[in-house]
Protein backbone atom coordinates (compact mmCIF):
# COMPACT_ATOMS: atom_id res chain seq x y z
CA UNK A 1 0.00 0.00 0.00
CA UNK A 2 1.28 3.46 -0.92
CA UNK A 3 1.97 5.99 1.79
CA UNK A 4 0.15 9.32 1.66
CA UNK A 5 3.05 11.12 -0.04
CA UNK A 6 3.31 8.55 -2.84
CA UNK A 7 -0.47 8.50 -3.23
CA UNK A 8 -0.49 12.31 -3.52
CA UNK A 9 2.39 12.30 -6.00
CA UNK A 10 0.68 9.72 -8.21
CA UNK A 11 -2.67 11.58 -8.08
CA UNK A 12 -1.12 14.95 -8.95
CA UNK A 13 0.91 13.52 -11.85
CA UNK A 14 -2.29 11.94 -13.22
CA UNK A 15 -4.20 15.21 -12.86
CA UNK A 16 -1.46 17.13 -14.66
CA UNK A 17 -1.45 14.56 -17.49
CA UNK A 18 -5.24 14.80 -17.79
CA UNK A 19 -5.03 18.57 -18.28
CA UNK A 20 -2.27 18.14 -20.85
CA UNK A 21 0.62 19.29 -18.71
CA UNK A 22 3.27 16.61 -18.37
CA UNK A 23 5.35 17.40 -15.32
CA UNK A 24 7.05 15.42 -12.60
CA UNK A 25 6.00 15.83 -9.00
CA UNK A 26 8.67 16.10 -6.34
CA UNK A 27 8.10 15.17 -2.72
CA UNK A 28 9.55 18.22 -1.02
CA UNK A 29 11.41 17.99 2.26
CA UNK A 30 10.12 19.64 5.41
CA UNK A 31 13.25 21.79 5.65
CA UNK A 32 12.11 23.71 2.56
CA UNK A 33 8.54 24.33 3.71
CA UNK A 34 7.56 27.41 5.70
CA UNK A 35 4.61 26.01 7.68
CA UNK A 36 2.28 23.07 7.97
CA UNK A 37 4.99 20.58 8.87
CA UNK A 38 2.31 17.88 9.11
CA UNK A 39 1.41 18.55 5.49
CA UNK A 40 2.77 16.50 2.63
CA UNK A 41 4.40 18.97 0.24
CA UNK A 42 4.08 18.07 -3.44
CA UNK A 43 6.13 20.23 -5.77
CA UNK A 44 5.33 20.42 -9.45
CA UNK A 45 8.67 20.36 -11.29
CA UNK A 46 8.70 23.38 -13.60
CA UNK A 47 11.84 22.31 -15.51
CA UNK A 48 9.93 21.26 -18.64
CA UNK A 49 7.11 23.81 -18.35
CA UNK A 50 6.87 27.10 -20.18
CA UNK A 51 6.39 30.32 -18.25
CA UNK A 52 2.86 30.43 -19.66
CA UNK A 53 2.13 26.95 -18.26
CA UNK A 54 3.53 27.93 -14.86
CA UNK A 55 1.47 31.12 -14.84
CA UNK A 56 -1.67 29.22 -15.84
CA UNK A 57 -1.20 26.51 -13.20
CA UNK A 58 -0.68 29.11 -10.46
CA UNK A 59 -3.47 31.37 -11.74
CA UNK A 60 -4.37 34.90 -10.77
CA UNK A 61 -3.68 35.42 -7.06
CA UNK A 62 -2.93 31.68 -6.78
CA UNK A 63 -6.53 30.66 -7.45
CA UNK A 64 -5.65 27.73 -9.74
CA UNK A 65 -2.98 26.20 -7.53
CA UNK A 66 -5.31 26.69 -4.54
CA UNK A 67 -8.04 24.83 -6.45
CA UNK A 68 -5.65 21.98 -7.27
CA UNK A 69 -4.63 21.83 -3.61
CA UNK A 70 -8.27 21.81 -2.50
CA UNK A 71 -9.01 18.94 -4.89
CA UNK A 72 -6.01 17.00 -3.60
CA UNK A 73 -7.09 17.42 0.02
CA UNK A 74 -10.66 16.45 -0.79
CA UNK A 75 -10.19 13.57 -3.21
CA UNK A 76 -7.19 11.96 -1.51
CA UNK A 77 -9.07 11.79 1.80
CA UNK A 78 -12.42 10.44 0.57
CA UNK A 79 -13.41 7.27 2.45
CA UNK A 80 -10.28 7.39 4.63
CA UNK A 81 -10.43 7.00 8.37
CA UNK A 82 -9.47 10.26 10.10
CA UNK A 83 -6.27 8.74 11.52
CA UNK A 84 -4.94 8.01 8.01
CA UNK A 85 -6.13 11.18 6.26
CA UNK A 86 -3.42 13.43 4.93
CA UNK A 87 -2.91 17.12 4.44
CA UNK A 88 -1.42 18.15 1.09
CA UNK A 89 0.28 21.36 0.04
CA UNK A 90 0.85 21.83 -3.69
CA UNK A 91 3.70 24.10 -4.76
CA UNK A 92 5.03 25.25 -8.11
CA UNK A 93 8.06 27.37 -8.85
CA UNK A 94 8.39 28.41 -5.19
CA UNK A 95 4.96 30.08 -5.17
CA UNK A 96 3.96 28.86 -1.68
CA UNK A 97 7.22 30.01 -0.08
CA UNK A 98 7.02 33.42 -1.78
CA UNK A 99 3.36 33.81 -0.82
CA UNK A 100 4.11 32.79 2.77
CA UNK A 101 6.75 35.53 2.94
CA UNK A 102 4.17 38.01 1.60
CA UNK A 103 1.69 36.86 4.27
CA UNK A 104 4.29 37.40 7.00
CA UNK A 105 4.78 40.96 5.71
CA UNK A 106 1.00 41.55 5.58
CA UNK A 107 0.57 40.16 9.11
CA UNK A 108 3.42 42.30 10.48
CA UNK A 109 1.95 45.45 8.90
CA UNK A 110 -1.46 44.67 10.44
CA UNK A 111 0.13 44.08 13.85
CA UNK A 112 2.00 47.36 13.65
CA UNK A 113 -1.14 49.25 12.62
CA UNK A 114 -3.25 47.80 15.44
CA UNK A 115 -0.56 48.46 18.04
CA UNK A 116 -0.01 52.02 16.81
CA UNK A 117 -3.64 53.05 16.44
CA UNK A 118 -5.42 50.76 18.89
CA UNK A 119 -8.01 50.16 16.16
CA UNK A 120 -8.71 46.80 14.57
CA UNK A 121 -7.67 46.27 10.97
CA UNK A 122 -9.11 44.04 8.26
CA UNK A 123 -7.10 42.05 5.78
CA UNK A 124 -9.27 41.32 2.72
CA UNK A 125 -8.74 39.03 -0.25
CA UNK A 126 -7.14 36.05 1.46
CA UNK A 127 -7.99 32.45 0.73
CA UNK A 128 -9.16 30.34 3.67
CA UNK A 129 -5.74 28.67 3.76
CA UNK A 130 -4.02 32.07 3.87
CA UNK A 131 -6.31 33.26 6.66
CA UNK A 132 -5.45 30.11 8.57
CA UNK A 133 -1.72 30.83 8.10
CA UNK A 134 -2.06 34.35 9.50
CA UNK A 135 -4.18 33.07 12.41
CA UNK A 136 -1.31 30.65 13.13
CA UNK A 137 1.35 33.34 12.77
CA UNK A 138 -0.38 35.57 15.32
CA UNK A 139 -1.82 32.96 17.70
CA UNK A 140 0.94 33.41 20.30
CA UNK A 141 0.57 37.19 20.47
CA UNK A 142 -0.12 38.23 24.06
CA UNK A 143 -1.86 41.48 23.14
CA UNK A 144 -3.58 40.71 19.82
CA UNK A 145 -6.17 38.29 18.50
CA UNK A 146 -7.50 37.40 15.07
CA UNK A 147 -10.88 36.37 13.74
CA UNK A 148 -12.49 35.83 10.37
CA UNK A 149 -15.62 37.80 9.49
CA UNK A 150 -18.10 37.77 6.66
CA UNK A 151 -19.09 35.16 4.13
CA UNK A 152 -17.15 33.85 1.16
CA UNK A 153 -16.17 35.34 -1.20
CA UNK A 154 -15.99 38.47 0.99
CA UNK A 155 -14.62 36.81 4.11
CA UNK A 156 -11.75 38.73 5.65
CA UNK A 157 -9.35 38.40 8.54
CA UNK A 158 -9.53 40.93 11.37
CA UNK A 159 -6.63 41.70 13.71
CA UNK A 160 -7.48 43.50 16.95
CA UNK A 161 -6.39 44.00 20.54
CA UNK A 162 -7.36 41.30 23.04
Amino acid sequence: MENKAERGKHWLEELLALIGTKANVILEGLDTTPTDTDSCWLGIDSTNLTQQQVKLLIGEKGKNIDAIQYLANTILNIDRESDIQGSYTIDLDGYRVRRYQELVTIANAAVEEVRNTGQETEIPELSSAERRQIHSLLQDSADLTTESRGQEPNRRLVVRRR
